[in-house]
């Protein structure tokens, strides 16, 4: 795989706040029809208790995705894409984008090395203030989700404006932040997952150069400690390259899926729930335990880990790559 080498000049924290703002977008663009299916595999027979097999509309990833082409058409995969490009540029460009910045500012002047406190102190800010700040979006985005599966008729949202407008009329201003603590929750687990996963995977690769082909094989320079921060031209090893980034992604990826899918599930079905239908999101966790027992917890597991690893791998390799071309552009902006 090619990609641009670090340059000589390390990226500021604006560029990092546009390129993960940009690189979100691009993985939500390739992944969406994957997040789709998971949406629809968690909220499935949640009103059905006891559940029958004839109520089970969807089976599989692979299923559920030519399910949904056969009976609602291909447009049905994108379903709520518009709410998700706005949550990316304003979720992902604050709980990634910021990470570097706030993981300095929690680390001890004088440190040689970034903790493993410090990194997950880090991840934890950054994905809290990332859903303050974005719960909205992401509220509208499930409903939309959701709704695909309904007659025309009975959808509640004719756009993505109309259904901001409707649920802050209908439920109020708490209603665009409906699930906000069990996405704070969840998305503090997963930033953790993802960005620290990220962090010692690519830490560890650069010091240990497993990647090391024809090129960086020679690489005998210090790795820098802070992972995801653009290492100096002196400290910049050959082997931060793509398929570093791709390998430290897929494991951040998998890493996130297994801790984050108990909350994501609950997090999906509450945000989807009619108003009253949960008193709160401890009683949805308590519906869906009696109703499916501890295996609801990883409903959608398959179509989780296929859209949160392959959202890993094209999010971070855009990440990485659109801050050295920021960079690199930025001499001839000026």
């Amino acid at each position: 795989m090619v990609g641009l080498k670090p340059p000589e000049v390390p990226p500021t924290a604006t560029m990092k706040f546009i390129s993960a703002g940009m690189a979100g977008c691009i993985a939500d663009l390739c992944t969406f029809p994957l997040d789709t299916a998971k949406v629809r595999l968690q909220i499935q027979g949640e009103v059905r208790i006891p559940r029958t097999i004839s109520s089970v509309k969807y089976q599989g990833v692979f299923g559920t995705l030519s399910t949904m082409v056969r009976t609602e058409g291909a447009r049905s995969l994108y379903s709520g894409l518009a709410a998700g490009l706005q949550r990316q540029m304003s979720f992902a460009s604050i709980r990634i984008g910021l990470y570097d910045s706030v993981k300095q500012l929690y680390t001890p002047k004088g440190a040689e090395n970034t903790g493993m406190a410090t990194r997950l102190l880090a991840g934890c800010t950054t994905g809290a203030v990332a859903v303050a700040c974005a719960q909205p979006t992401d509220v509208v985005k499930v409903r939309f989700q959701a709704s695909g599966a309904l007659s025309d008729s009975a959808r509640r949202y004719s756009s993505t404006v109309d259904a901001y407008r409707t649920i802050a009329r209908e439920e109020g201003i708490r209603g665009l932040w409906r699930g906000t603590l069990p996405n704070i929750a969840r998305n503090a687990i997963i930033n953790c997952g993802e960005l620290v996963t990220y962090d010692l995977l690519k830490d560890a690769l650069l010091r240990a150069q497993l990647m090391a082909g024809e090129d960086g094989a020679g690489g005998h320079g210090p790795v820098p400690s802070l992972s995801l921060q653009h290492p100096t031209p002196s400290s910049s090893p050959p082997l931060d390259n793509v398929p570093c980034h791709f390998v430290a992604a897929f494991g951040a990826g998998f890493c996130a899926t297994v801790v984050a899918s108990p909350v994501d599930v609950v997090k999906t079905r509450y945000m989807n729930a009619s108003p009253g239908q949960y008193r709160n999101a401890l009683s949805c966790l308590l519906a869906l335990l009696m109703q499916d027992g501890p295996a609801g917890l990883y409903k959608g597991f398959v179509p989780s880990f296929l859209r949160l690893g392959s959202w890993n791998v094209v999010m971070f390799v855009s990440y990485e790559q659109l801050q050295r071309a920021m960079v690199l552009a930025r001499p001839a902006l000026a």
